[in-house]
């Protein structure tokens, strides 16, 4: 027999940040915690509201299966005297797993030498409902969250404060409870709609459906799809078009419990206001989506969606209309203010603004970043005056009134202030890319100007952190050097730019000097903090063949990505396995070993010798064309050719030989071959 349980966690409003997040750590955890509880479930399902948190579990057994475990204890001797009676050890054992002593048993157990005490311990499978009751309480109060709060004189901590909690197995209440509040069989509709409590069952489309019809739709991708429909709905009325925005839809649909969607407008003299900004105070402070005309530019129209029925969606409208136009009105002013001055005034104030105390000012990493732009434009085919330009100006805008009110517009308010102020075009571009990217998934910058500023910018942060003692640990990250990290591997690769990782760390930390001093250690670190964030950006790729690629050598990000999944590609083969063991075979017998530079043929005395040194010579051409080229793949592939005759050296001759000169020139020949591969992988950290 099977039945369904129904746990609802209903609190005050959650954060929409917050809700996606514990929805996923809420499924993860019950199914964990109901296989180590061994209670068989058919379906485990999290949904949830602002308002809830709902878990749905479908098929779930009506008890445990009895467990038969067979224990081990000390040592037999220990065990049992010399007169085959039971001694203390063995009669502690047998009563800490509820057995008789006669039941004891002398066994041998594998891994171990000589004969245990043994014992079968028997445990009785208990009923779901006691399972369940236990298991939900410890769900609820385990739940993790980034912030919590305690409410009343309660000890316990949770996300929101609770005021209802339901746990049913099947038509039967589970006796659970969390900070005061007992579970029942009622819940709760929309707060303002239907706000009286209602008894529920443990059927989840029953349930689903009673809170639909109380204007409460309790699954978030059915929310998304009323959203994605009534934004169609209001497109068509508009005769506009949504701008693209699926994080928005995401967020928004776990701010609300029943969407729906009105449309306002706002005065056309606001466009003159560039549109990220009108963008930005709709989406970032009010969560409104911007509307745009068949030519993609913005239009004095805006969409929100409300969490619950209007009976007057003029009055609604108005209101939303009323603290755009607020929005707009301030963002226009700091527009005008910020107009009167070209860029480059504003660039000293930001002498006056601390990057971090032992670092300096923002103007004075401003001036580190310009020096080390201006030293990798040449290697990577920027414009050097361009680039010292952009590098001057790229910072300005953080101190204009624009950014102060709007943070996340900086760079985008940098490049329209310095096109309003006459800068060539490639350095309104610059001050915009050296931003990018800002995350995983972001655009990259398209001109070399703005890569190799945003390198700079991000060397220059990532080095000197390390070195005032502000590497990241466990999750605190304040300055974000895990992501200018993975900023600076993803340009570089992106870019194909084959700039040494060591001597770009060594130039910035040069150009640190007379702030802090940075040692050996430091860019050791800085330089393993990198290698750690590359292995990350290689993780579709199996970890051995990233591992193998990265120890080989990770100085130049283009060419180990290369060499990475050239290795990756090689595990592929159908007889990569044979292959990948010939190759680590020679590798390990060549680890530590001094051997002589090149083989002496006249000194081979075995056939198999002179089969591999015959086959190797075509081959070493092959792989050295490959190798000048960075074709990877095709030189493996060579090397792959060289499988039977090294497996055939290693059938047939001792490597190790007692005469020290036929030992160190068969070393000498198995050198020749690593080295080839060496350049690729060390394919001593293969798993074959």
């Amino acid at each position: 027999m099977s039945a369904d349980v129904l746990l609802e966690i209903g609190t005050e409003e959650i954060p929409a940040a917050l809700l996606a997040r514990a929805l996923g750590e809420l499924e993860q955890r019950a199914s964990a915690a109901l296989a180590e509880a061994r209670l068989a479930v058919a379906s485990v399902r999290a949904l949830g509201t602002p308002r809830r948190l709902v878990l749905a579990l479908s098929g779930v057994a009506d008890r445990q299966p009895d467990l038969e475990l067979r224990v081990v204890g000390p040592p037999a001797r220990v065990g049992f005297g010399d007169d085959g009676q039971p001694t203390k050890a063995a009669v502690g054992f047998a009563k800490r797993n509820g057995v008789d002593v006669a039941d004891l048993e002398r066994a041998e157990v594998d891994g171990k030498k000589g004969e245990y005490v043994v014992c079968t311990r028997r445990e009785l499978g208990q009923p779901a409902e006691a399972v369940l009751s236990g298991l939900l309480d410890d769900l609820i109060a385990a739940l993790p969250w980034p912030k919590s709060m305690r409410w009343g004189q309660r000890e316990e901590a949770f996300v929101r404060p609770v005021h209802w909690i339901v746990a049913l197995l099947g038509d039967e209440v589970l006796p659970v409870s969390f900070a005061g509040v007992t579970a029942g069989a009622t819940s709760r509709g929309h707060r303002f709609l239907a706000p009286e409590p209602f008894p529920v069952t443990s059927d989840l489309g029953g349930y689903l459906q009673a809170l639909r019809e109380r204007f409460v739709i309790v699954d978030p991708a059915v929310r998304r799809e009323m959203i994605a429909a009534e934004i169609t709905r209001v497109e068509a009325e508009a005769g506009a078009q949504v701008r693209e925005d699926a994080a928005l839809i995401a967020e928004v649909a776990n701010l609300v419990e029943y969407p729906s969607a009105i449309c306002g407008s706002f005065d056309d003299a606001f466009l003159e206001v560039p549109e990220e900004v009108i963008v930005s105070a709709m989406r970032s402070h009010q969560r409104y989506f911007a509307l745009e005309g068949q030519d993609g530019r913005l239009v004095s129209r805006f969409l929100t969606i409300a969490g619950t029925v209007t009976r007057d969606p003029a009055v609604v409208r108005a209101g939303n209309e009323r603290v755009l136009a607020a929005r707009l009105s301030d963002a226009r002013f700091f527009f005008r203010e910020d107009r009167k001055r070209p860029l480059a005034e504003f660039a000293p104030r930001l002498d006056q603004v601390v990057f971090q105390a032992k670092l300096g000012s923002i103007g004075a990493k401003v001036e580190r970043v310009a020096a080390l732009a201006v030293s990798l434009a040449g290697e990577v085919g920027a414009d050097p005056d361009h680039t010292e330009r952009a590098a001057k100006l790229c910072k300005a805008d953080l101190v204009t009134q624009m950014v102060y009110e709007f943070p996340d517009l900086q760079g985008v308010m940098g490049r329209h202030y310095a096109r309003l102020s006459g800068e060539p075009e490639p350095v309104c571009e610059a001050i915009y890319e050296h931003y990018l990217p800002r995350g995983a998934g972001d655009a990259l910058p398209e001109h070399a100007i703005g890569a190799a500023l945003g390198l700079a910018d991000r060397l220059d942060t990532l080095v000197g952190c390390f070195a005032v003692g502000l590497a990241p640990s466990g999750s605190a990250d304040p300055y974000g050097l895990r992501r200018a990290a993975v900023g600076i591997l993803t340009l570089l690769s992106a870019r194909g730019w084959s700039v040494s990782l060591p001597s770009l760390v060594e130039r910035a930390g040069a150009g640190l000097q007379d702030r802090v001093a940075v040692s050996d250690e430091c860019r050791a670190q800085v330089l393993g903090f990198l290698r750690t964030r590359l292995k990350g950006l290689l993780g579709q790729l199996p970890a051995d063949c990233v591992e193998a690629a990265l120890t080989a050598g990770y100085d130049d990000v283009p060419d180990a990505c290369a060499r990475a999944e050239a290795v990756a590609a090689l595990r592929e083969r159908d007889d990569f396995e044979p292959i990948g063991v010939a190759f680590k075979r020679v590798a390990n017998i060549l680890k530590g070993a001094a051997v002589a530079p090149d083989p002496d043929p006249g000194r081979f005395c075995e056939a198999a010798e002179e089969a591999l040194w015959g086959a190797f010579g075509p081959i070493e051409r092959q792989v050295t064309a490959h190798l000048g080229e960075r074709a990877y793949g095709a030189a493996l592939a060579a090397l792959a050719e060289l499988r039977a005759p090294v497996d055939r050296f290693f059938d047939e001759v001792l490597v190790m030989d007692k005469d020290p000169e036929i030992r160190e020139n068969r070393l000498a020949l198995l050198a020749r071959i690593g080295t080839a591969f060496a350049r690729i992988a060390d394919f001593r950290q293969l798993a074959v």
